[in-house]
C-alpha cells in the first residue's frame, strides 16, 4: 500500500482502485449512459464504507476537512493553503510543520493539483453516499438505522447517537411516536385551517351576495336620481318657456302698438302736411283770389283736430315692471332651492367616503 507520506507529498502514485468500488468515484464525477448510472448507484452505496486511510489522505490535518487548494511544504506534508498560511502567520524565522514539527527556514508552498483533484472527487463521492444513506434511513455518522427522534434538535438519530453525550440529556422518542405526535399536531392545525378557510369562504359568499344586493340598490337609486333631475329639468324648462313666452307676448304687444301708432300718426301727419301745403299756397295767391275762399280755408283748418295715440311706454311699462318682479322672485327662489338642495344632499357625504 502506498505510504501516507508518499501519497500526501505527491511523490507516489495514488492508486485509487485498491477500494473495491473506487472506480465509481470517477463515474460519479462524469459517468454517462446506463452503465454509468449503475456504477453511480454502486458508488453511492460504497461511499460510506471508504477505507479510513483513503479519507485521511484527502483530509487536512489542521482543519480536519477535505483539502481546499492543497499545497506541499518542504517535509512533504500537505495542508490547505489557508490553513498553513494561518498557522505560520505570526512566525518570522523557523516554520515548523504542524504535523511532524520538522522546521524549515522558508515559506515554500507547492500546489498539489493531483491531491486537490482526489479530495474533490472523494468529497463529492462521500456527499452522494451520505445522501443515499439519508434516503435509506441510515445515520451518516454511525451507519445505524434512524429509529429515534430528538425533540431538542428536531432531527432523527440512531441508537448510538442516543447514547452519545450530545443527545444524552435530550428528550428522545421512537420515530413512530414522534411521527404520530406531529401528525396529530399537523392534523389539528389542518382542521383549524380548513375551518378558517370554510369560514372565509362562507363570509366571501355572504359578502358577495350583500355586495350584489347593495349594487342593485345603488343602481335603483341612480335611476331615481336621473328621473328626479330629468323631471326637475323638465319643470324648469316649462317654467323657462312660460316666462320667455310672457316676454315674447309683451314684445309682440309693444311691436303691434308701435306699428298701430306709426300708422295713425302717419295718417294724421299726412293730413296736416296737405292742410299746411294748402294754407301755404293760399297765402301765395293774389289778393282777390285769396279772399274768394279764405273763410273756407279757415274752417277746414279749424275742423282738423289731431288726436295723439296711446303711447307705447305708458301702456306696457306696468307689464314690464310686473315681470321684473317675477325675475327677482325667480332668482331668490332658485338660490334658496340650490342652497337647500346642496345642504340636504350633502348630509352624510363624509360618512360615505371610502
Amino acid at each position: 500500500m502506498t505510504s501516507q507520506h508518499q501519497l500526501a507529498s505527491g511523490t507516489g502514485t495514488p492508486t485509487l482502485y485498491f477500494v473495491p468500488s473506487i472506480r465509481s468515484l470517477y463515474v460519479v464525477k462524469g459517468g454517462e449512459g446506463e452503465e454509468g448510472s449503475s456504477e453511480c448507484q454502486e458508488g453511492a452505496m460504497a461511499a460510506v464504507f471508504l477505507p479510513g486511510n483513503l479519507q485521511d489522505e484527502a483530509t487536512c490535518s489542521v482543519c480536519l476537512e477535505y483539502f481546499k487548494d492543497p499545497v506541499s511544504i518542504e517535509c512533504g506534508h500537505n495542508f490547505c493553503r489557508a490553513c498553513i498560511a494561518k498557522s505560520w502567520k505570526s512566525l518570522d524565522g523557523d516554520f515548523p510543520c504542524p504535523q511532524c514539527r520538522e522546521v524549515t527556514q522558508y515559506k515554500n508552498f507547492r500546489p498539489n493539483r493531483q491531491l486537490a483533484n482526489m479530495a474533490e472527487i472523494i468529497s463529492q463521492f462521500i456527499l452522494r453516499g451520505v445522501k443515499g444513506l439519508e434516503e435509506d434511513g441510515m445515520c451518516e455518522k454511525h451507519k445505524e438505522a434512524l429509529k429515534l427522534y430528538c425533540k431538542d434538535d428536531r432531527k432523527t438519530i440512531c441508537v448510538v447517537c442516543d447514547r452519545s453525550r450530545e443527545h444524552r440529556p435530550h428528550a428522545v422518542v421512537p420515530v413512530e411516536e414522534a411521527s404520530q405526535e406531529y401528525k396529530e399536531q399537523i392534523q389539528t392545525r389542518l382542521d383549524f385551517l380548513k375551518k378558517e378557510r370554510q369560514e372565509l369562504l362562507e363570509f366571501k359568499t355572504q359578502d358577495d351576495k350583500k355586495s350584489q344586493d347593495l349594487l342593485k340598490t345603488i343602481e335603483i337609486e341612480r335611476q331615481k336620481v336621473i328621473s328626479e333631475f330629468e323631471g326637475l329639468r323638465q319643470f324648469l324648462y316649462e317654467q323657462e318657456q312660460l316666462l320667455l313666452g310672457q316676454l315674447d307676448k309683451m314684445e309682440k304687444g309693444i311691436t303691434r302698438r308701435q306699428n298701430e301708432n306709426i300708422t295713425e300718426l302717419s295718417k294724421e301727419i299726412s293730413l296736416l302736411n296737405k292742410l299746411i301745403t294748402d294754407l301755404e299756397e293760399k297765402l301765395q295767391e293774389p289778393v282777390l283770389e285769396f279772399l274768394k275762399d279764405v273763410t273756407g280755408a279757415l274752417v277746414r283748418s279749424d275742423d282738423l283736430k289731431c288726436q295723439l295715440p296711446i303711447a307705447v311706454s305708458s301702456d306696457m311699462k306696468g307689464h314690464i315692471s310686473n315681470f321684473s318682479l317675477k325675475t327677482v322672485v325667480l332668482k331668490g327662489a332658485l338660490k334658496k332651492f340650490k342652497d337647500n338642495l346642496r345642504d340636504e344632499l350633502g348630509k352624510g357625504e363624509k360618512d360615505m367616503s371610502p
